[in-house]
């Protein structure tokens, strides 16, 4: 499976989407209209809104989905790309998806206005839904206090280096799986599904949410050319992700003290990524982070066992075994 296969499956549906994204977009101020277009060419995986014409699709049986359907897979992707636009401000990232940020093109300012803009026409479209409105607005406004709780706990333990598996888990959470979980539970509701459907829909975005994110953070330490950014970057931004947390677990209480400490230092140290990521190497983190990974696969697609049997529905389960095989 690939991401073109998926939007092949999705046909008229995805190109409804990708129109609604590009008429929301769209603005009579020639360099914000061109802005977003620059963005939209570099436009990743689009993952997100995928993921939410196959929940509606595996949920309804329906091989047309209802507008509402549509709104909430592009809003899943506006909101998705407005928080990578504050993100990159945040992290003073030069390079996002193998090309350079807007945030090192056109400055901060920049991006933060265009981040802005995309933001709203996300809340837009949700706003707009002919049906279910309020629950749906309610769903991503709650989103994104989850992606600001999770900036936020991040930069402190950042500052704290005191990380802990309960702590990453959070703020992967609150900043990858928070809008996948959005998205599912969205598209559930804009077919109309039973509660017991979206409480399945809404573990199974979750678990393939926590998947995605370990799986990025693997990458870190793998040295994988394809992911568009090099080894060790979450070391130099002191981020503790799953690789060094599972290193931990086979170390001695010595030896992950003295690891911290490197990592809080590492602004006045850069030699020593090179050494944490031997570390999380010899100790077994990477293993670790994998196995960690591959119990949120299978608990994603044990989640939606009870959706009835659909094309849909095995892309689903399609998509969480991509997650965790992808490589970039």
């Amino acid at each position: 499976m690939n991401i073109d296969e998926l939007k092949e499956f999705c046909g008229e549906d995805w190109r409804k989407v990708d129109a609604r994204m590009r008429a929301a977009l769209k603005s009579d101020i020639s360099l914000l209209d061109s802005t977003n277009g620059m963005i939209l060419s570099h436009s990743g995986k689009q993952l997100r809104p995928l993921l939410a014409l196959l929940v509606a699709k595996a949920c309804s049986g329906a091989s047309v989905l209802p507008e509402d359907s549509i709104r909430v897979a592009a809003a899943a992707e506006l909101l998705h790309n407005a928080t990578l636009l504050h993100d990159d401000v945040a992290d003073e990232s030069d390079c996002r998806r193998g090309v350079p940020t807007l945030n090192s093109l056109m400055g901060p300012s920049v991006s933060v206005l265009v981040g802005d803009y995309w933001l709203v026409s996300a809340m837009n479209e949700i706003q707009a839904a002919e049906h279910f409105g309020p629950r749906l607005i309610s769903i991503f406004s709650r989103t994104l206090t989850h992606l600001a709780e999770g900036e936020m706990l991040q930069l402190q333990k950042a500052q704290s280096g005191d990380t802990s598996e309960e702590d990453y888990l959070r703020i992967i959470f609150s900043k990858t799986a928070s809008l996948f979980e959005a998205a599912a539970i969205a598209a559930a509701i804009s077919v109309n599904s039973s509660a017991d459907v979206e409480d399945a829909v809404r573990r199974y975005a979750v678990s393939l949410g926590l998947a995605f994110q370990i799986r990025d953070d693997i990458f870190d330490y793998s040295g994988n050319s394809q992911v568009g950014k090099p080894t060790g970057v979450d070391i130099q931004e002191q981020k503790i992700t799953m690789p060094l947390i599972g290193a931990f677990r086979f170390s001695t209480a010595a030896e992950e003290a003295g690891i911290r400490r490197k990592v809080s230092e590492i602004h006045e140290h850069p030699e020593y990524a090179g050494q944490i990521l031997d570390f999380v190497r010899e100790k077994g983190g990477i293993g670790y982070a994998e196995k960690r990974l591959d119990d949120y696969v299978a608990a994603a697609v044990d989640a939606i066992s009870i959706l009835p049997e659909t094309a849909a529905g095995e892309y689903l389960k399609e998509v969480a075994y991509y997650v965790a095989k992808r490589n970039s």
